[in-house]
């Protein structure tokens, strides 16, 4: 199912959390949200779901129009917020079968939908407790149970991997990328490593506004401009090695990265600077014994997208 968003706009008082934004997300599609603490993630999704109405601007989730009738979309829409709120006097089974009642689960197959929610999150030791009894990682997983148990083919998660242990998340992150395959998924989070591991797509929202939309490959390749080399040099002085990279047609800048390794950042092509680097340590006798490019992290296109 298709989500396609429209200007939208959301204000609170003299603040413009979300200004004008417009993006689509594509049947089968893991989106990734990013975004500084209030950037404006958790209003928008919270828009998406029809819980709070947008100033300005269209969503449209599969063909409906979330304010002319919010409730075809909810029925398709699974929701999990970053504050997950449970009912911690209910043990996690009823509570599982309270929300797919009021989900609208046929009465005959809200045991089976169940037990593939206590499989699938990983709450077969945990069912019989009461909520309140439960870790924070556990109940991190019951919420996400609670998103999915009516199938939806569509699933908002805002920060799911709160809480959880490194196990708890890698097996997660499997779970969101195997939904990802039959519905559409957008989730945010803080952890860069996850937006690489599970999305097709990433948009990174700054201040309201949409800084960068596309794939981890093709936000690299927008932010790199310039290519960074990394050079293993042996046998020269790290001074005099310094100096005379930095001083070689094309390099921008050269820093140490290590024993005997060179961060080298040109400002023409990365294959002019390799000619120049091996005549040079040709000429001073300095063995390379390593030059390859190095990719940008998505933690610094981040950075310098969010901290203008």
């Amino acid at each position: 199912m298709d989500i396609r968003i429209e200007g939208l706009t959301k204000t609170y008082g003299a603040q413009r959390a979300v200004d004008a934004i417009s993006f689509e997300v594509r049947p089968g599609e893991v989106l990734g949200f990013l975004g500084p603490n209030g950037a404006g993630k958790t209003t928008t999704m919270k828009m998406v779901c029809g819980l709070i109405a947008p100033d300005a601007g269209r969503i449209v989730v599969g063909g409906h129009d979330v304010l002319a009738d919010p409730g075809a979309v909810r029925k398709r829409m699974g929701y999990l917020p970053e504050s997950n709120p449970l009912y911690e006097d209910m043990p996690v089974l009823d509570f599982l079968r309270f929300v797919a009642r009021l989900q609208g689960v046929p009465e005959e197959k809200i045991t089976e939908r169940i037990g593939e929610m206590v499989r699938a999150c990983g709450l077969d030791a945990e069912k019989h407790k009461k909520i309140g009894q439960l870790s924070k990682g556990y109940r991190q997983r019951v919420g996400l149970a609670q998103a999915m148990v009516h199938d939806p083919e569509v699933l908002i998660l805002d920060e799911p991997t709160t809480g959880l242990d490194p196990n708890q998340i890698v097996e997660i992150r499997a779970l969101i990328k195997e939904l990802g395959r039959a519905k559409t998924v957008i989730f945010s989070t803080h952890i860069l490593p996850e937006v690489e591991a599970v999305c097709d797509r990433i948009l990174i929202i700054d201040r309201g506004r949409i800084v960068a939309d596309g794939d981890p490959a093709s936000l690299r390749r927008q932010a790199q401009g310039r290519e960074v080399v990394r050079a293993c040099v042996e046998g020269g002085a790290t001074e005099a090695v310094l100096a005379a990279i930095a001083a070689l047609p094309g390099v921008e800048q050269v820093v140490p990265a290590g024993a005997e390794l060179y961060d080298i950042t040109c400002a023409s092509t990365g294959r002019d600077v390799a000619r120049a680097l091996f005549a040079l340590c040709a000429h001073w006798g300095w063995p390379i014994t390593e030059l390859r490019p190095l990719e940008t992290r998505l933690e610094d296109i981040f950075r310098n997208l969010t901290l203008n």
